[in-house]
């Protein structure tokens, strides 16, 4: 993959620190008593002075442990919560955010979903109506299309998002724990195929996974976190040694 200099992502001194109470305060009545009795709060610092920078074109790889950050990173680069006070983080194009099981609307058909996500990035009605037949046959879900998100499998909703990924016209696309898994082994061919035909040509990753091989087959560089802090940015094969050594007695 041929890299550009145009920097698409930057983050600048970023930390997120969580308040949490120290007993689950669920109810309006449970936080009204922990008002009154002076019920104490704790700190959890999922992230810690995050700087680092990614161009137009790479594949950029995001690893570590449970609770080292990795998903707390990605909603604050896509601006789904905002860091603590003092981080900077800019975005400098369309993006989309894939997960298995992504948020869709449950209540909306899937050609609705379709539609609805179109539009967030940026795509006119038209272009969302000549794309739908060809994704939905690509997604193997033709006779689904007019049924409400709440009545798929997992499995159907995760090829569902897919086929959004692969036909999206956005310039960066946000993978957490996305490639790989998606339906069963003849969709998953088709899948890995679409995925290195369509998703990598032109397009900016940003990978989030605990899948060493995935991460050693398709990213540039790889950002290793521990405990909420950079240990650094490193070439595939030693990021994965780091996280290794990182993760020994996890």
């Amino acid at each position: 993959m041929i890299k550009e200099d145009k920097i698409l992502v930057e983050l600048k001194n970023v930390s997120k620190t969580f308040k949490l109470f120290q007993r689950p305060t669920n109810t309006l009545k449970e936080k009204i008593i922990g008002f009154f009795t002076g019920q104490k709060k704790t700190k959890l610092e999922a992230l810690k002075n995050i700087s680092f920078s990614i161009k137009k074109g790479e594949f950029f790889g995001i690893i570590g442990h449970n609770g080292s950050g990795k998903s707390t990173l990605l909603s604050i680069i896509s601006k789904s919560i905002e860091p603590d006070k003092g981080g900077e983080v800019m975005l400098d194009a369309k993006f989309l955010k894939l997960s298995l099981g992504m948020g869709f609307n449950k209540q909306l058909t899937a050609r609705q979903n379709v539609m609805l996500n179109g539009s967030i990035l940026g795509l006119r009605l038209k272009e969302i109506e000549q794309i739908i037949p060809e994704l939905f046959q690509f997604a193997g879900l033709e006779k689904f299309k007019d049924t409400p998100i709440k009545f798929f499998s997992k499995g159907m909703v995760n090829r569902l998002g897919f086929a959004i990924g692969i036909y999206a016209k956005a310039e960066l696309i946000l993978l957490d724990e996305f490639i790989g898994g998606v339906g069963d082994e003849n969709f998953k061919a088709k899948a890995d195929k679409a995925f290195d035909e369509m998703v990598l040509k032109g397009r900016t990753i940003i990978f989030v996974s605990h899948s060493l091989g995935l991460v050693k087959k398709y990213c540039n560089r790889v950002l290793v976190l521990h405990e909420g802090e950079m240990v650094g940015i490193f070439e595939p094969k030693e990021a994965i040694e780091i996280y290794k050594e990182k993760t020994k007695n996890q």
